[in-house]
């Protein structure tokens, strides 16, 4: 299988907006968030579904998503966070964590297009980073 977009990251070929990282997994903002705070965690270990992860690495993806989403409770002004694992766009395990405060706000699609804001996420990831 060729390298993910998210390989590339975890071997620090392509930056990202990292907030937290351990041994097997690590998180870091979506660059085109459906929400403020929205955050993408992944294993380290390149697999395209969650669902063929080993038990070990997918114990450790769950783990992580748990301590993420606690925090960004903690965080970010929403009083909750969703979590989604679709799929789709790039062919490596990932949950998506997206603080919200009503449902409606989850049922906007993504804006994929233009340039991220990367000063804003730079800026978001210094404060949520742990």
């Amino acid at each position: 299988m060729e390298e993910s977009l998210f390989t590339k990251i975890v071997k620090g070929d392509i930056p990202c907006h990292k907030v937290y990282e351990d041994d097997k997994t690590m998180a870091f903002l979506d660059i085109f968030p459906l929400r403020e705070g929205h955050t993408l965690v992944i294993p380290k270990t390149q697999v395209e579904f969650v669902w063929d992860l080993g038990d070990e690495d997918y114990a450790a993806l769950m783990a992580t998503v748990k301590i993420v989403a606690s925090h960004l409770r903690q965080a970010m002004p929403d009083e909750f966070v969703a979590s989604r694992v679709v799929g789709v766009d790039v062919p490596h395990a990932h949950v998506h964590l997206i603080p919200f405060s009503d449902p409606m706000q989850l049922k906007a699609d993504q804006d994929m297009s233009g340039d991220p804001d990367h000063t804003s996420l730079a800026a978001l990831a210094k404060t949520l980073a742990f």
